[in-house]
């Protein structure tokens, strides 16, 4: 078959210089492809046609005349492959020559090469990268460069010395705390409106209010026992891992008497009876999903949010769309005289819960009554971190104040409860007033109560180691559509966003406690101080009014400043403590002191805390001489530290504790003092007695006689 060796010869690679050869009437300098002649055009068609009788149809035979399929029947052209040398592939009109094909394909633009800004973008990387290494070069080639293992050493440290300097630096720069703020002040001058910041002038740095006209009457009011209680659900902030952090929290502040009852003999738990307090946590990792459901059933204490654990993704927003639904309180057990306040939520009640170990004694005896009363909604949603130490006496107390306060007096109960008006915003400009009036009344039902509490940072938001919203709110925020998507970021500038937006924002009452809460001694930061108790909180109301009253005396009449800011400079001892010192770690004053002495130690103005090496007095008069718990309170339940923050260490919480709830009654100089008037009470007595005596005989015998 004449044909089989051309197609072997078609099929063979060529050698180098070989000749390819085209098509008669091709143009020469057209690539011969295996797609331009079809494999007929190789055979012989000269063949016959089998499938009729031998002879070739005119309807299928092609018109191409027959021809011998002889390599010199086509005109030759060359075409030199050096591509096909180089690499040694095969060449063949069948496989195309890897040589041609090469050349053809590297002329074709690729899809990625399609855009010109691509190629732009490349040569531009390209460039850049070149002169980052030619600098690196020249940087290597020079003199100065270390080239020995010392010097490189040493240009290791210099780099390092300089980093950690421009880090330190920059945390500086960064920091807006650079210096403490004047806390004394903050105790002594109270704040003067509760409107929101968006309705009033914002304070200056460092944030003192003005000096008001009349100062309020002293915390606490002396008919606060005489209110009902107000209902808190405190939600502690924690996660899976803070175990041993619940537990400090349930064998302290969350269950002792005197975090409950408050100082001295207390209220017997009628107070924080309808407080409760709840472990707030995401959901838990893998590995600790059972521990955390055996804490569950055993404390009764914790809940499960439906997100992720988080800080500030959401938590606080799930947190109050939670309890919206399904927080609950115990209901006021004993009779006051005022009446309990009848509000949009009163009706609402829920079976009696199982009590957590650490709830009101009243709440467990109702419980265990056989027939316990519903439960109720709470008045206020609080929000704690697990790094925070509350006293639950002096919280509730403040709620309390504020669930009946009556129009901007914050120490003033309404007799008939009927007329106090949630914000009750009296003092309102008249562009606002008319809100206020737009309130729908309802006779006999008091209008929900509008109030946001807790430490006011720089007059912008309220600080998320403690605050505290009233139940309308709650609801509120758990509804609205614009606050659920405001929920990442710092969560509590977002919840004081949140407060902006409500359509009564007029009518909150940002109340702000910025003496009472503060940061632990050894935390070092601006809000940082020592244990504070009433009786040096009223020498310091004292020597800053003192300071106050001589600056307004001494100004001349022709100063143009206004006369409510007699504090301009801020004197820096209003900022100063006995315990810290801000920016510096704090140091034990005298070495070789007792756990009781460190402690006592950390109370701000004590006499141990100005303790230092080799001054008088001796650690042990100092110890002697100290205020005992009753004094420090001065004979009052209430009226002192209500949270202590930033206590990041155990042992720090541990001496928050010792300090609040362990401390005597009365210190050994007041128990002499004391047992002295006793003695002093009984001779007179005696004296008394025998004095009588004496002359009752000398009456009967005058009368014998």
């Amino acid at each position: 078959m004449p044909f089989f060796p051309n197609i072997v010869d078609s099929l063979r690679p060529r050698q180098s210089g070989e000749e390819y050869e085209c098509l008669p009437g091709s143009d020469p300098q057209e690539v011969y492809t295996p797609s331009t002649v079809s494999v007929g055009e190789h055979m012989d068609t000269s063949y016959p046609d089998t499938t009729q009788g031998g002879r070739s149809s005119d309807s299928t035979i092609s018109p191409t005349p027959s021809r011998a399929p002889t390599p010199s029947s086509y005109p030759t052209h060359r075409f030199t492959s050096s591509t096909s040398d180089i690499d040694g592939e095969p060449v063949s009109p069948l496989l195309g020559s890897s040589g041609v094909y090469t050349s053809i394909r590297d002329g074709r633009r690729r899809w990625w090469n399609l855009h010109p800004q691509s190629r732009r973008r490349r040569k531009r990387e390209g460039r850049i990268w070149r002169t980052f290494k030619k600098a690196i070069r020249k940087a290597v080639r020079h003199p100065f460069f270390p080239q020995q293992p010392i010097t490189i050493i040493f240009a290791l440290l210099l780099f390092t010395v300089f980093a950690i300097s421009l880090t330190l630096l920059l945390m500086y720069i960064l920091n807006p705390d650079k210096e403490p703020l004047p806390w004394q002040a903050y105790c002594a001058i109270p704040p003067s409106s509760s409107y929101p910041p968006s309705y009033r002038t914002r304070l200056p740095y460092p944030y003192l209010n003005p000096l008001p006209e009349v100062f309020p009457p002293t915390f606490p009011p002396d008919d606060l026992d005489s209110v009902p209680p107000a209902g808190i659900f405190l939600g502690v902030f924690s996660m899976d891992s803070a175990l041993e952090r619940r537990m400090l929290i349930r064998t302290t502040w969350a269950s002792h008497p005197r975090s409950r009852n408050g100082a001295g003999p207390g209220d017997s738990g009628f107070g924080t009876s309808r407080t409760v307090v709840r472990f707030i946590l995401g959901q838990p990792r893998k590995g600790w999903e059972r521990r955390i459901q055996t804490e569950m059933d055993m404390y009764n204490d914790i809940v499960i949010l439906p997100s992720p654990e988080n800080m500030n993704s959401g938590k606080s927003y799930a947190y109050f769309s939670w309890a919206a639904e399904n927080a609950w309180v115990p209901p006021v057990y004993l009779n006051t005289s005022i009446p309990v306040p009848r509000f949009s939520y009163s009706a609402q009640s829920s079976l009696a819960l199982h009590p957590a170990p650490h709830d009101s004694h009243l709440a467990w005896e109702d419980y265990a009554s056989g027939q316990p009363r519903p439960w109720v909604r709470p008045d206020f949603i609080a929000k704690v971190d697990d790094d925070a130490f509350v006293m639950l006496a002096e919280l509730e107390s403040r709620m309390r104040l504020e669930l009946h306060a009556k129009g901007h007096s914050p120490y003033g109960f309404s007799e008939n409860t009927t007329s106090v008006r949630a914000g009750a915003l009296t003092n309102l400009p008249s562009s606002l007033q008319s809100d206020v009036d737009m309130i729908p009344k309802q006779a006999g039902i008091v209008h929900d109560p509008l109030v946001y509490w807790g430490y006011l940072v720089k007059d912008l938001f309220i600080g998320g180691e403690l605050y505290s919203l009233s139940w309308s709110l709650v609801t509120w925020v758990s509804k609205d559509t614009a606050v659920k998507g405001l929920t990442k970021g710092a969560e509590d500038k977002q919840t004081a966003r949140w407060m902006t937006l409500h359509p009564q924002a007029a009518q909150i009452r940002w109340v702000s406690e910025r003496c009472w809460i503060y940061d632990h001694p050894r935390a070092g930061t601006v809000y940082s101080h020592g244990f504070l108790f009433p009786s040096h909180v009223r020498r310091i109301k004292e020597s800053v009014l003192a300071y106050v009253k001589k600056g307004l005396k001494n100004k001349s009449s022709d100063d143009q400043s206004s006369p409510n800011d007699p504090y301009n400079p801020t004197p820096t001892s209003w900022a100063q403590s006995s315990v810290s010192t801000f920016g510096v770690r704090y140091q034990q004053p005298v070495q070789d002191m007792t756990l009781a002495e460190s402690v006592e130690a950390l109370v701000e103005g004590s006499d141990m805390s100005g303790l230092r090496e080799g001054m008088a007095p001796e650690t042990g008069d100092a110890w002697r001489y100290r205020e005992g718990r009753v004094k420090r309170y001065e004979n009052k339940r209430v009226g002192g530290t209500v949270v202590v923050h930033f206590l990041k260490k155990h042992a720090w919480f541990l001496e928050t504790a010792l300090a609040f709830l362990e401390a005597d009654d009365y210190s050994e100089s007041e128990l002499e003092h004391i047992s002295n008037d006793v003695n002093k009470a009984s001779l007179n007595v005696g004296f008394s007695a025998v004095w009588t005596g004496v002359n009752v005989f000398n009456h009967m015998n005058t009368s014998s006689s």
